[in-house]
């Protein structure tokens, strides 16, 4: 048993609609759905009904990640696993966020707050021009700002990496891909993924050691020459961008970092490897090469990328819950 892929995120932004602008006029993305509290934004080639769900809050953070189960019966299967762990968990019902059936939602060892989920509604182009002529494409090809192809992973700051590199190894089935140590041999970051790209999710030793925290969430562009055109783009539009354009030794996908409005960091990347070997053991990179892991071609790594994350937890409660009957609850 095993996750299927990484689906989706939250992220809560304190002015909804000067964070729907940078989404979507700035980064590209487009809203299938919204209301005045929500707006669920989707990449030009993503399939799903969203990948990213901006909620209006006080304060800038994650609220949860989603990912797809395998098969229907792996939600049972799941809250059986977490009841035996003594995992609090509870059930979002399905139709509450829209696009999606039942949600099963926990928080991981660290403190990230996870939702596991099959059924999803599968984007439909309406009557304004998006639909494609192409049937591999479930929209017209993106033109608008930054205009990324794909949904493609999250990162976080934690206080000890290798715990939950354990356990989402362990209980979810998520691949250990690569990772970077000291000279002490203390883990400094862990990165991971279900499918076969470089990672879906990355665990970073935070610096600071204030708990777990979202580090940044990743969109995919197509090419390098895409990436220097958004680094403009930014620039152009007074985005601060944070580091970049680099790249990374680790997984060789070429990035820029920059802000929304609320203070949530958002990655821009291409390339990357991919990998397809069954008994892939995960790459050690040492003190000795770790530079060049971050950055290869040289650039200073500013020191919020170690220390600067946003709060991790459930909007509807700060603590994970007793946990629930499954059939009462939905």
């Amino acid at each position: 048993m095993a996750v299927a892929h990484l689906g989706h995120a939250e992220i809560r932004v304190t002015d909804l609609e000067a964070a729907r602008y940078f989404y979507t006029e700035i980064v590209g993305l487009y809203a299938t759905e919204e209301d005045d509290e929500h707006v669920y934004l989707r990449a030009w080639q993503d399939w799903d009904h969203h990948t990213l769900t901006l909620t209006k809050a006080a304060e800038p953070g994650l609220d949860h990640v989603g990912w797809r189960v395998e098969r229907p019966e792996d939600m049972s299967a799941y809250e059986k696993r977490l009841s035996e762990l003594g995992v609090d968990y509870h059930w979002l019902e399905g139709g509450r966020e829209p696009g999606q059936g039942d949600g099963l939602r926990f928080y991981t060892p660290s403190g990230m707050p996870f939702e596991l989920y099959w059924e999803v509604e599968q984007f439909v182009p309406g009557h304004d021009g998006q639909a494609s002529r192409l049937p591999s494409h479930p929209q017209r090809y993106g033109t608008r700002g930054i205009a990324p192809r794909r949904f493609d992973h999250m990162n976080f700051l934690q206080n000890s990496p290798a715990e939950d590199q354990r356990w989402l190894a362990d209980e979810l089935g998520i691949h250990h891909r690569y990772y970077v140590e000291n000279s002490e041999g203390e883990r400094l970051g862990s990165w991971m993924s279900r499918t076969n790209i470089a990672h879906e999710i990355a665990l970073m030793r935070n610096k600071a050691q204030n708990g777990t925290r979202l580090h940044h969430t990743a969109y995919f562009l197509d090419s390098p020459d895409q990436l220097i055109r958004a680094a403009t783009i930014l620039a152009d539009n007074d985005v601060k961008i944070e580091w970049g354009p680099g790249q990374h030794g680790t997984s060789g996908a070429i990035f820029l970092y920059c802000f929304d409005p609320a203070g949530n960091r958002l990655e821009i990347w291409t390339g990357g490897m991919l990998i397809f070997a069954p008994d892939w053991e995960p790459i050690r990179w040492d003190s000795s090469v770790g530079s060049l892991g971050l950055e290869l071609w040289g650039s200073d790594v500013p020191e919020s990328y170690f220390t600067y994350g946003t709060e991790c937890r459930f909007t509807e409660i700060r603590n994970a819950p007793s946990t629930q009957n499954a059939s009462a609850t939905r």
